[in-house]
């Protein structure tokens, strides 16, 4: 376990574990590198060398009050690929490291970067504009920011009933699941989690997703309550010039754990292929 220093003096918090090609993970909102523990495992006993970092103001990085916007959030991943001189790179992203993930592609380009992996991914834009009816209105991350601001303690516990679908009929609750993501969300800054919100809801993606010339995989479950599929997977899919769509019926947000076999199988195949 490490941290790189980036250039404006953030420190950004990594593990790198196990040999061969690289695999490198970028966590949603607002937890960190620990949500990618079984991937990680599942993948570096297949050979792979796996590496996860916490955003700036999450987990155990800095707590910055400047810097924490999506520009931002795609140059500390570049630093980082640079700093350990990664090659061939497969980037995963979940939710709002799926736009890390399409920023730092659209930005930096994919010389270090052999294929992608989007799941439950905000790109190509959450929030619901002219140009894009099918997105959710402000107010609903209007909501999450005062529910933030306000108790955000109590407010990320109940966030993981709709994020792992622990709300719907005949759901499986795991409170362990359940207390990891509190855990997760505490150990970030309040500052820097707020101005998070404002990045993965309004920052539009389109371009950058134009830009993806890799191998693309998108996974997405079709009961996704924080990130919709209609206005997100489905529209990315078109906008990726080689990307393929695999939904997972009934899937939630948290699919990596809810689905976590099915997710590292398919993960792995699409690796290999």
């Amino acid at each position: 376990m490490s941290t790189i220093t980036t250039e404006d003096g953030t420190q950004i918090f990594y593990r790198d574990f196990g040999s061969g090609q690289p695999v490198v993970f970028s966590h949603g909102w607002p937890l960190s590198a620990d949500a990618w523990d079984a991937q990680m495992v599942f993948l570096g006993q297949h050979g792979y060398r796996v590496i996860a970092h916490d955003r700036r103001s999450h987990g155990r990085s800095t707590q910055t009050w400047d810097g924490n916007h999506m520009d931002q959030y795609a140059d500390d991943l570049a630093e980082l690929i640079e700093e350990l001189n990664l090659k061939d790179a497969v980037l995963v992203g979940h939710s709002t490291g799926g736009g890390e993930v399409t920023r730092y592609l659209g930005r930096h380009g994919t010389k270090h970067v052999a294929k992608a992996v989007l799941v439950g991914a905000v790109p190509p834009l959450m929030l619901k504009t002219d140009a894009n009816p099918g997105g959710l209105p402000l107010e609903v991350f209007d909501g999450i920011r005062k529910g933030t601001f306000d108790d955000r303690s109590q407010f990320y516990k109940d966030l993981t009933l709709p994020f792992y679908g622990y709300n719907r009929p005949g759901a499986k609750v795991s409170e362990g699941a359940r207390e990891s993501f509190w855990l997760q969300g505490m150990l970030g800054g309040l500052k820097g989690q707020l101005d998070c919100i404002k990045q993965f809801s309004e920052t539009d993606f389109t371009e950058d997703l134009k830009k993806i010339d890799v191998p693309t995989l998108i996974i997405h479950g079709d009961d996704d309550q924080i990130v919709p599929i209609g206005a997100s997977a489905h529209q990315s899919v078109k906008l990726i010039p080689n990307a393929t769509l695999k939904v997972y019926p009934g899937g939630s947000h948290g699919l990596t754990l809810t689905q976590q076999d099915q997710f590292n199988a398919d993960l792995l195949a699409f690796i290999r292929g």
